[in-house]
């Protein structure tokens, strides 16, 4: 007698597990999304079981495919992904959705979650990311892969919902993207006409297909999102097409299969309830309690055996291409860990030491470029760009050279005026790995891209951000373009580092900083106007790192410290001399590096005993009132700037070495 062969999972039945994680969870936490998760299970169920290449194995493996969940407030359609495909995300993590140190938090969270590549949740932000994963894959295929042995080959999907695309920052990444012709981007629009304000015909009617054809992206119109043979076949026209990244435009039922709320904005941000989501289990016909997934179709989710087969036979792959081209095999593992070329630190150090003997008074963003010539040659994965300013920002170099071609060098982004979007694709870029991004704007169009300079903090990107023309020393473009509280702003930003050098050598510093640091990004903020070079000895040099140092010091004991940053380092300088002796002045380059030193160095440069303080900056006062204290004064900038030369302007606000003198003594 033979025994009957057991009936498998059919897709449904797959997606429907994605749509009860997704409901249970929501309930259990009281909080959460389910209509989105269960809208698009239909569309992830086809592509993690039969397109996407990775290794729950190994999250981190280096040819994996990038998977962006763009609208990040359906998260849990994630968890369920991973969990279900055996990452290392239990079913403890799915019951304690949006709880405190949970590895399951309310939008996915990069650091917290094995397997989320980026944090998402800000709206558009996942999909400037995801186009800025795909350019690093078209990059490092140009710069690594010979004939037979393609080692950099995998693609970027990205879920993205409405909302993504009713952002500013979609049009901008989707422009460029079509530009650079980012084939291995694939972007699936959840079209199901809900946001939270209700059906979206009284406020996004764009012809989206339309939209993003005359981009130059290959669009495939029309896929049921609940066909899984439609979803099948889209995906692979989508993986035939040559030259075009490809939008898929799905079009689905939010919170599909809920009697009463599916197609309507009552499923989008509240749980379904404890009736409502036991009449979907009867309408879908899931019968299982909750947060239970029977056996047999968890054994249909095999991407964890699947994936163990693509890494080994990668490796096999990478290893003939590592016997043919060591050297660049050598250089494509070191860059895939994050690690410096050996020798950097000390080169860039000798080139500082150069410039503390040489240099001369310059505009410190001219010395950003001098750094980035010295720098880049060094440095394969320095990859840089600006928003339509490269010529007054000075980020390009001698080897500089576009990405929208395809140069097997290409390392210069060409971002034009989309500032957001330059910032969220860097983040991008620094997530996928390899690279070392930098992108460059006017410091007060920074208000332009802050949320995706504060992503770069929240996810640990190792991005650089250059900011010039950093104060009312811009001059005559007046008081639109001369940044005032954009300072204090970016310091504020958690786990960012804001540095406003005084001169060439703190410039190189700052950009040897920048380089360094793997664990968040970095602002540098530089001038239009030249600034003084400020002799020092060999360990004052070697103090700048810190963030802060003395920089003048007075024979004894300072009676009066003189703190300032940038530019007005010169002028606190000029008055330190007017004043005499017992005058300290201290250059604080970054207050951020400095807060983060220990107490016996800080207590060194800014000593309590004194607390006859100033501070020095063109920018809010109200933020150097931590170093002043109550006894201390800021000369600072509480308004806004205005239209004039700069030999007019510094004086008419305070920014001369008399008056700072005179704030002096009287304090």
């Amino acid at each position: 007698m033979t025994t009957p062969s057991p009936v498998q999972p059919s897709r449904r039945d797959r997606a429907n597990a994605l749509r009860f994680l997704a409901i249970d969870a929501v309930e259990a936490a009281k909080s959460g999304h389910p209509g989105m998760p269960m809208g698009m299970a239909d569309i992830a169920e086809v592509l993690w079981n039969d397109y996407l290449q990775h290794n729950p194995n190994n999250p981190k493996w280096f040819n994996r495919d990038r998977f962006v969940l763009s609208n990040g407030h359906g998260s849990m359609l994630q968890y369920a992904l991973l969990h279900l495909s055996g990452y290392d995300l239990s079913l403890d993590e799915l019951k304690n959705f949006r709880q405190l140190g949970s590895k399951t938090p309310g939008h996915p969270e990069n650091f917290e979650t094995p397997g989320v590549e980026t944090t998402t949740g800000p709206l558009g932000q996942g999909f400037a990311n995801a186009v800025g994963m795909a350019l690093a894959e078209k990059l490092l295929a140009q710069r690594f892969n010979r004939p037979e042995l393609a080692i950099v080959d995998h693609r970027t999907w990205v879920f993205m919902g409405d909302g993504c695309l009713m952002e500013g920052i979609s049009h901008e990444a989707a422009s460029l993207a079509g530009t650079w012709g980012l084939e291995k981007l694939v972007a699936f629009w959840d079209d199901n006409r809900i946001s939270i304000d209700g059906n979206v015909e009284g406020w996004f009617t764009d012809d989206t297909p339309a939209r993003f054809e005359a981009y130059g992206w290959n669009v495939i119109r029309d896929v049921d999102g609940h066909d899984a043979d439609a979803i099948k076949a889209a995906i692979e026209a989508a993986m035939r097409s040559e030259g075009k990244p490809t939008l898929v435009c799905c079009r689905t039922t939010i919170g599909f299969g809920s009697p009463h709320k599916a197609g309507k904005e009552s499923a989008h941000g509240a749980p379904l309830g404890k009736d409502e989501a036991a009449a979907t289990r009867e309408a879908l016909g899931w019968p299982h309690p909750a947060f239970e997934v029977p056996q047999e179709i968890r054994d249909a989710w095999r991407a964890g055996n699947a994936g163990l087969v693509r890494e080994h036979q990668w490796g096999q792959l990478f290893d003939a291409y590592a016997a043919r081209h060591p050297e660049e095999a050598d250089e494509l593992v070191r860059r895939s860990h994050g690690d410096l070329p050996e020798g950097f630190s000390a080169d860039a150090d000798a080139f500082i030491a150069k410039l503390q003997v040489e240099a001369h008074g310059i505009a410190s963003r001219k010395a950003s470029q001098l750094a980035i010539e010295a720098y880049a040659p060094l440095l394969p994965e320095l990859v840089g760009g600006s928003a339509d300013l490269a010529h007054s920002n000075l980020t390009l170099w001698k080897g500089s050279k576009s990405v929208a071609g395809d140069d097997a060098d290409a390392n210069y982004v060409y971002y034009g005026v989309r500032e957001f979007a330059m910032t969220a694709i860097s983040n991008g870029l620094a997530l996928h790995g390899c690279f070392i991004p930098y992108d460059a704007t006017f410091l007060v169009f920074s208000d332009y891209a802050r949320n995706a300079v504060r992503m770069s903090a929240l996810t640990g990107a190792r991005a650089i951000h250059v900011y010039t023309h950093d104060s009312i020393g811009l001059g005559e473009d007046g008081p639109t373009h001369q940044p005032v509280e954009h300072l204090a702003s970016l310091r504020y930003i958690p786990r960012n580092d804001v540095w406003r050098p005084c001169d060439a050598v703190e410039s190189a510093v700052a950009w040897k900083a920048a380089i360094e640091r793997t664990d968040g990004p970095s602002c540098l903020v530089f001038s239009r106007q030249n600034l003084a070079h400020q002799a020092r000895s060999e360990a004052q040099v070697a103090a700048i790192a810190r963030g802060g140092y003395v920089l003048k010091d007075s024979d004894g004991a300072p009676e009066l410290i003189l703190i300032a940053t940038g530019s007005e380092v010169g002028i606190a300088m000029q008055a330190a001399a007017a004043l005499g002796d017992g005058v300290r002045v201290v250059s604080m380059p970054s207050t951020c590096v400095f807060d983060r030193q220990d107490a016996a160095y800080r207590e060194s440069v800014l000593p309590k005993a004194c607390r006859r303080r100033v501070a020095i900056e063109a920018g809010v006062s109200d933020f150097w009132r931590k170093y002043v204290g109550l006894d201390g004064a800021v000369v600072g900038l509480d308004t806004f700037g205005a239209s004039a030369p700069i030999e007019a302007l510094m004086p008419h606000f305070g920014f001369t070495a008399d008056n700072v003198a005179a704030v002096a003594r009287a304090v």
